[in-house]
């Protein structure tokens, strides 16, 4: 098997913290994320390899076995078995022994002969199957995406994936694609494929769990007479009846009219606003006469 440098890929030391790691996965996701390079099969096949090395290094008992072994380091389990079982020097079923100072610590050969490839010890047709590698992406969103369910193709590994996006997800939420990750080895089942989402801030509402919060903006007239304003909202515009005398920094709430529930389809949270009084500028003198008229009573 072909040995795949992930430091290298990533571009850090094998010394690497893991925050160096997660810093250095990030850059390069971005550079070459498929969003930003349409058709560019070259950015693709390295977005690829960047988040098959994140996958790995970012894991520490995966990034301990690909330390020890190598391009072996998805059979280190196996190996072991296999070590363990070259220390008591027991014969296998087809009469085949191992010994210690047969492969001398090429693991490539020893795998080679122990999984049905050229060279290998034992009757043919009894290859090891193993599950593919599981890989890893994000899937970035803004508030109004996640709002409502919807769907969005996804390119991994050169394939393109159709994924319905349900209302309500959670900035974060990590979710299983079974069967698109890595390819099995010797017919094995395929790898998972597990997206996480990243939804960005959004400029006027800040949504925590189902409820949202937002402030909105009354003049001063309309604080103390009372009136109507619209406001938009994710799910649309709606008119907000401002009650006389509202004083800077009241807030409502209105049921039912926040973020989705994740799979409960009719099911929302609640929307809190707060006002925020405009004090009026450039004022004429007769509006300021008024003012102080109002003050003096």
């Amino acid at each position: 098997m072909e040995f795949v440098d992930y430091y290298k890929i990533l571009g850090v030391d094998k010394k690497a913290s893991e925050s160096d790691i997660k810093s250095a996965y990030r850059k390069l996701a971005r550079k070459y994320h498929p969003d930003l390079n349409p058709n560019d099969k070259e950015a693709n096949k390295k977005f690829q390899q960047i988040n098959e090395a994140n996958e790995v290094l970012s894991d520490p008992e995966k990034r301990k076995k690909y330390d020890e072994y190598g391009s072996d380091w998805k059979h280190a389990e196996e190996f072991e078995k296999a070590r363990q079982s070259q220390r008591r020097q027991t014969s296998d079923a087809d009469g085949y022994s191992f010994s210690g100072s047969e492969y001398g610590g090429d693991f490539s050969d020893f795998f080679s002969s122990m999984f049905g490839q050229s060279g290998g010890g034992g009757r043919s047709g009894r290859q090891a199957k193993f599950r593919g590698e599981d890989y890893n992406a994000e899937l970035h969103l803004n508030l109004e995406d996640a709002y409502t369910t919807h769907k969005q193709t996804l390119t991994v590994n050169g394939k393109n994936i159709r994924i319905t996006i349900p209302a309500g997800v959670e900035n974060g939420q990590v979710i299983k694609l079974k069967g698109h990750g890595g390819p099995g080895i010797n017919g094995g089942p395929n790898g998972d494929l597990y997206i996480t989402f990243v939804i960005a801030d959004h400029p006027r509402f800040k949504r925590a769990g189902t409820d949202v919060y937002t402030t909105v903006e009354i003049d001063l007239y309309t604080a103390i007479l009372g009136g109507d304003v619209m406001l938009d909202t994710l799910s649309g515009k709606i008119k907000l009846k401002v009650n006389p005398e509202t004083q800077n920094g009241t807030k409502i709430r209105l049921k039912g009219k926040g973020f989705p529930v994740y799979k409960s389809e009719g099911h929302f949270g609640d929307l809190y606003i707060t006002y925020s009084v405009k004090i009026p500028t450039n004022l004429t003198e007769r509006q300021k006469e008024l003012f102080r008229e109002l003050a003096a009573s």
